[in-house]
């Protein structure tokens, strides 16, 4: 996206600067083309600018993750009489 923004910004400069170059020299002539033609090189530059985040964040320490030592734990199936029938049903079995 900023790569685009930056090639239409500088597109627009050079067919503004196309269309005011072929204007004869004058003094009286040149004031509003060269005031497009700034602002629209000074938009570009503060755009690209600011479209830029910065690449250095800075110094960052990423320890080892959290360590849980408990109970090993796990989940499995355990068949049961309720007096009328057998039934399956999930428990949790700890060492």
């Amino acid at each position: 996206m900023k790569k685009t923004l930056t090639a239409l910004a500088t597109a627009a400069t050079l067919a503004v600067a196309a269309v005011a170059v072929p204007q004869q020299a004058e003094a009286r002539g040149g004031a509003v083309a060269a005031g497009i033609i700034g602002g629209l090189a000074a938009g570009a530059i503060i755009g690209s600018a600011a479209a830029h985040g910065p690449y250095y964040y800075g110094p960052a320490y990423y320890g080892p993750g959290p360590v849980y030592y408990g109970p090993a734990c796990y989940w499995t199936h355990e068949r049961f009489w309720n007096g009328w029938r057998w039934h399956w049903r999930r428990v949790r079995v700890c060492n």
